[in-house]
């Protein structure tokens, strides 16, 4: 993908319940948004039921858009919360099959590379990576839901991940 071009890249926020998306277009330079939104489900939908609209949901957002690269929050277990955890593969399962199915490929990146790709600091609050994300696109209101900055930061994440790895082959070739 030539650094020249513009490119693409969404940007989720992964959750059984509520699934936050960003759509931003990198080019020259820049960075322009073109969508943010969440996908929900009702818990008091059975499980298959959720899966489907969360598939659907990026079905529609994938083929609008036509992003070269989704950035997908990896799973964070914590001990005492494990069904969290299985909801948030479940839901992470069928968005990775959604990206695999519209050629899409998948940037995963746990939160500390997310938030040091975005403010520099892997440890930053939850503050700091929205008042970046708002900083980078150029925006003076406050981003709602979460979910939607949240993703957002995650897709600015997975363009800078891939833009370095670029850098980083171009330096290895002329090394070696």
């Amino acid at each position: 993908m030539p650094e020249t071009g513009s490119s693409i890249y969404l940007g989720i926020d992964p959750g059984l319940g509520t699934t936050g998306y960003g759509v931003l277009r990198f080019a020259a330079g820049s960075i322009e948004l073109l969508d943010g939104g969440t996908i929900r489900s009702s818990p008091n939908d059975p499980l298959p039921q959720r899966l489907d609209e969360l598939y659907c949901g990026i079905l529609e957002i994938l083929d609008k858009y036509r992003p070269v690269a989704m950035g997908l929050e990896k799973v964070y277990a914590h001990y005492k919360h494990p069904a969290t955890a299985i909801k948030m593969a479940h839901a992470r399962g069928v968005l990775c099959l959604a990206a695999v199915r519209r050629h899409v490929r998948t940037v995963p990146l746990p939160s500390t590379r997310i938030k040091k790709l975005v403010t520099g600091n892997g440890r930053a609050s939850k503050e700091q990576v929205s008042g970046m994300v708002r900083h980078l696109l150029g925006l003076t209101v406050e981003i709602k839901p979460d979910d939607v900055s949240d993703a957002l930061a995650i897709a600015i994440a997975a363009y800078e991940s891939e833009k370095n790895d670029r850098k980083y082959k171009r330096l290895s070739r002329k090394d070696g």
